[in-house]
């Protein structure tokens, strides 16, 4: 298949919002399929109509979109492609690959109640696998796939390695229900061969359902895709990852605050790894990725390493394009958009902000004092440093800002004289002058807080705590 362009897919059922672990095997498939100029396509596995919803799949759009894996063409609907999924059942029934059966449900309860008492095998064996169709009754029916009784098949996983299993567990699965529905398991073989999939990249717990899927493309004669079934994404604790671990979802994570070209970078290394390197560029995991570097373990979410990614990326984030972000986290997380003023102090003060948060809100908490407006209400802390004493010192600098250059050395040398003045180092007037301008005791470097504020509003805060 090395000639043949790569094509890979995501096929999410729309009967919740997109996990984190969907959202790793989406990514898997996008980044596997981006590097080698393959396509990465969207399938909606909507089957299920009971639980299938508009919305859980416009979820499923968002959450993808958010984390910035484009797909090719529109998303497909599998439960649209029934017919073909129909036909092929009926031809696999026309080649004697598959047959009609007629046994009730309380039948097969009733074969696999003996089997329990007996400490038998309960896999159904069905008594119409060989009635030929003369003998058929008049009645519902449901076809079934024959398959092997005895012997083994072995399966090569571009993860998991040669996989090998009993043929005897393996039931005669339906393959079309008594109402002439096709099952999900019948569903994916044919669309991921309609659709041209030459690599199936998906969790391993699918890795049984692999083996009975080989019985259809065996039967239709049909080129097999490369599998590659990736372990699960454990919690801490070495569990499967779920609600007590805290946030599961995608969208959880974009409202959290967390950055995607981040989320993207952990989820990559999740699991998968390229020498001993943690922090990458998405140009340079589209360049390493590949099945090889899978690992056979399920891998452990660990949100401090997910944190350190992350603010390593929003270091290096471009500025406009990081405020964008931003504004999108504050929608997701149902708080005010900033204001276009807001917006402009927040690009100013970026350079000062951006290595010091791991997080969008810890982001937003370090810009308090671009974002925030006067009268500055001083905390507990900061107001403790607003003595008379340097109230006073405060009125006294206000002067000498009025008409000097706006650049660093300038204002430290401005400040750095007031100081002395009064026979007390810089760092000791520093402590009362953030006070003044942010209101807080922690906050970015004072000349970083000027300049960022304009000559103009650090002036007017400065009156207003001295007065």
């Amino acid at each position: 298949m090395s000639d043949t362009p790569v094509v890979t897919r995501f096929a999410p059922s729309p009967t919740g919002a997109l996990h984190i672990g969907g959202a790793r095997t989406a990514l898997f498939n996008w980044l596997y399929a981006r590097g080698r100029g393959g396509k990465f396509l969207l399938r909606i596995e909507d089957t299920d109509r009971t639980r299938s919803t508009d919305a859980n799949t416009q979820a499923i759009l968002d959450g993808l979109t958010w984390l910035g894996l484009d797909w090719d063409g529109a998303p497909t609907s599998q439960f649209a492609h029934a017919p073909r999924h129909m036909q092929v059942a009926h031809q696999m029934l026309a080649q004697g690959d598959a047959y009609k059966c007629y046994s009730s449900q309380d039948e097969i309860e009733a074969f696999r109640e003996k089997a329990r008492a007996e400490k038998t095998s309960t896999l159904f064996h069905s008594p119409w696998r060989d009635i030929p169709e003369a003998n058929h009754p008049d009645l519902p029916y449901v076809i079934r796939l024959k398959a092997p009784q005895n012997g083994t098949t072995t399966l090569h996983d571009a993860v998991q390695g040669a996989v090998t299993w009993s043929n005897d567990q393996l039931d005669d699965m339906i393959l079309l229900r008594s109402d002439g529905t096709p099952v999900y398991m019948l569903a994916v073989v044919v669309d991921d061969h309609d659709m041209g999939v030459t690599h199936v990249i998906r969790g391993d717990d699918h890795l049984a359902n692999a083996f009975r899927q080989n019985l259809i493309y065996e039967a239709m004669g049909w080129t097999k895709p490369v599998l590659a079934h990736i372990p699960l994404i454990f919690g801490p604790d070495g569990k499967k990852l779920s609600k007590r671990h805290g946030a599961t979802g995608a969208a959880e994570y974009q409202a959290l605050g967390y950055p995607a070209a981040g989320m993207r970078n952990y989820l990559t290394r999740l699991g998968w790894s390229h020498g001993d390197d943690e922090f990458f560029t998405d140009e340079q995991a589209r360049a390493w990725f590949d099945l090889d570097g899978i690992g056979k373990s399920p891998a452990r979410f660990d949100i401090k390493k997910l944190e350190n990614i992350c603010g390593q990326h929003i270091a290096m984030a471009d500025d406009a394009a990081l405020l964008q972000e931003l504004q999108g986290y504050l929608t997701a997380s149902g708080r005010p958009r900033l204001t276009e003023t807001q917006a402009d102090g927040m690009l100013r003060a970026m350079y000062c902000l951006k290595e010091r948060a791991k997080t969008f809100p810890e982001l937003i908490e370090k810009a308090h004092f671009v974002i925030t407006e006067r009268p500055i209400i001083a905390d507990e802390k900061a107001a403790a440093q607003l003595t008379d004493v340097f109230r006073g010192i405060l009125s006294e600098l206000t002067p000498h800002l009025q008409n000097v250059s706006w650049d660093r050395d300038t204002l430290e040398g401005v400040v750095s004289s007031v100081a002395e003045r009064h026979e007390m180092k810089l760092g000791k007037l520093a402590g009362p002058l953030r006070a003044a301008l942010v209101g807080r005791s922690i906050s970015p470097s004072v000349f970083d807080i000027m300049l960022v504020l304009g000559r103009d509003e650090t002036i007017a805060r400065l009156q207003d705590a001295s007065a």
